[in-house]
């Protein structure tokens, strides 16, 4: 698990324009913008950062013009008045599009798509469905294929982060307001709220710098293996495809091509198996309901919260307040979703390296080197288990592959393709363990599920068996691979 779980913690590389020459020990200077002297990472767009001493409102309004006064006494009366949903999801827009627009650490700025690039990456796109065609059964899911620059991958992907993390936002948010009796809720009514907005401008702040951060780094719309663009819309980011291949000596034409056949193969997945892209976020949901809160250290954080001391509530936060439940049903809610990400990856790693193989010399360094940089904890990897508290296992994504390359040389392309038709055929973990077992198995025909089911359901009393329990359950037989007692993927 993450050590910051639910996006309480900063990530990991936070821009620090702004210091005004504070060094990262010297108290109320913090590291980056969330340290002492600036407990909430509150940053006013265009104007200074960090400030200092104990005053919490130092960092917003320390270094500014008088003239600025006027608009940050605003940005903080939106961020206390703010009454949506469990995260301020416009002030994660900006501080996304802020973020953006510092630039990478390597000095890289975001820049408008111009037309040659838009044109190499529809040709790229265009060249790989073809090579895919000879690789999978699946057809094109690519509808068109678009350019992105950093700032547009922010506003094409808030939705579904969006539907991700407001799940464990909403879980977080009910428990400030549960854990006062009810008879004090009433009293207490302007507090709670308070609290809640300022949680909704903390989850936002802190989403906000991470996908900003996540668009200087990703290369398309699928990196961490769930569909965030739109569907039907394969999408690379020309200056992140650039930064990507500048010191790997191969040609770029070769890596803009290499990443169209993973992008390209993601869409296939997503548009041609309906269930796939629900299934997995509602696993990320069904993930957020087993979050146990801590409600003993939130009671004594709300019962001595201080209007005029709130840095207290963002360090009890980062202090680890909110925790998966270590339960039965919360490892196999993880082991379910960590497991059909893995089958999603493998699939696709399988897919294009089988497309790419006979047509690219550098295929095999530039899988190698994807391979890496998520065995490595890439940013994908590691912005994903910062916002919802789960982190993909890069060990089973090669298991998965494997598995997928053993099905195709034994049952050729349709036959591997064609588990994708229903959840309960596709692998488990346990499966991952031992892919030779899975491939030689007998598999069940499911083409007449619903026929099949629906004769169960009108011939209970003539003793026919009931289809829907045991492992072809919708619960119980799932292809992400929680065993019914409930093993994570390491088979603890």
């Amino acid at each position: 698990m993450s050590d910051t779980p639910f996006g309480f913690g900063l990530p990991p590389e936070e821009p620090e324009d702004g210091d005004e020459g504070k060094k990262k020990d010297t108290p109320g200077g913090g590291q980056g913008s969330g340290g002492p002297g600036n407990p909430f990472g509150f940053g006013v767009p265009g104007l200074g950062g960090p400030g200092g001493g104990d005053n919490p409102f130092a960092a917003m309004f320390g270094s500014m013009n008088p003239s600025d006064l006027g608009a940050a006494f605003q940005q903080l009366g939106q961020m206390l008045s703010y009454e949506g949903g469990p995260v301020n999801w416009d002030m994660a827009k900006d501080i996304a599009r802020q973020t953006v627009a510092q630039g990478t650490a390597d000095g890289t700025k975001d820049a408008s798509v111009g037309p040659a690039e838009r044109t190499a990456v529809e040709e790229a796109v265009r060249l790989a469905d073809l090579w895919l065609d000879d690789a999978t059964s699946l057809p094109s899911g690519s509808g068109t294929a678009v350019a992105w620059s950093r700032a547009e991958w922010v506003e094409a992907t808030l939705p579904a982060w969006k539907e991700l993390v407001d799940p464990v936002a909403e879980r977080v948010g009910m428990a400030m307001g549960d854990v006062l009796p009810e008879e004090m809720q009433a009293m207490a009514g302007p507090l709670i709220g308070m609290m809640r907005s300022m949680g909704g401008a903390m989850f936002g702040q802190q989403i906000g710098q991470a996908v900003g951060v996540l668009a200087g780094e990703v290369v398309g719309s699928t990196d961490i293996g769930l569909p965030l663009g739109p569907a039907g819309r394969a999408a690379l980011l020309p200056v992140n495809v650039t930064a990507f291949g500048k010191d790997l000596s191969v040609p770029m034409d070769e890596v803009r091509l290499y990443l169209a056949l993973r992008e390209a193969a993601h869409q296939r997945l997503f548009a041609h198996v309906p269930w796939l892209r629900s299934h997995l976020f509602g696993a990320v949901e069904g993930y957020a309901r087993g979050i146990k809160v801590d409600t003993t250290k939130l009671e004594d954080v709300v019962g001595q919260f201080d209007p005029q001391n709130p840095e207290q509530l963002q360090e009890a936060l980062q202090q680890g307040m909110f925790q998966p439940e270590d339960s039965p049903e919360q490892k196999a809610a993880l082991a379910r979703l960590e497991t059909a990400l893995a089958l999603v990856e493998g699939w696709v790693d399988a897919v294009v390296h089988a497309a790419a193989k006979p047509r690219l010399s550098s295929a095999d360094a530039l899988r190698e080197t994807l391979r890496r940089r998520r065995a490595t904890g890439g940013p994908a990897e590691q912005t994903f288990a910062t916002l919802i508290g789960l982190e993909l296992r890069p060990r089973r994504l090669r298991d998965a592959s494997r598995l997928w390359a053993s099905l195709t040389d034994a049952r050729g392309v349709d036959g591997r393709d064609g588990l994708w038709a229903h959840p309960d055929m596709l692998p488990t973990a346990s499966d991952l363990d031992d892919p030779d077992g899975f491939v030689h198995r007998e598999q069940l025909d499911f083409s007449e599920l619903d026929k099949m089911l629906g004769e169960a359901a009108h011939g209970g009393a003539s003793g026919k068996p009931d289809l829907t329990k045991g492992d072809g359950s919708a619960e119980g037989g799932s292809p992400e691979g929680g065993s019914p007692e409930g093993k994570d993927d390491d088979g603890k």
